[in-house]
């Protein structure tokens, strides 16, 4: 008797055989009929998604495998983000409770 797979496993297959990234509700609807898993349970699959990594989010909500992605199209450059001035903001309210 083979062992239930996970829907991310499922997923993974799926990805694996399209070989191209796929729109997270098309992937949902076939990982859902696959598994027939209740609506009820998809932001629980989105956050699975999310933590495993064998899988990327990329733009418009399309879901890829990593191994098929450049390391620049799955990574963010923390460089060149903006921070806010909450550390400045904060020191600020402290000083007025003190």
């Amino acid at each position: 008797m083979a062992a239930k797979q996970s829907m991310t496993d499922i997923a993974y297959e799926i990805l694996s055989k399209k070989k191209r990234a796929f729109p997270f509700a098309k992937l949902w609807e076939e990982v859902s009929a696959e598994t027939s898993a209740s609506n009820d349970m998809i932001a629980q699959f989105y956050s699975d998604l999310t933590l495993d990594s064998r899988f990327v989010s990329m733009k418009d909500n399309k879901w890829d495998l990593i191994e098929r992605r450049k390391f620049e199209e799955t990574h963010i450059d923390l460089s060149e983000l903006e921070l806010d001035d909450d550390e400045e903001s904060e020191e600020g309210e402290e000083e007025e409770y003190n």
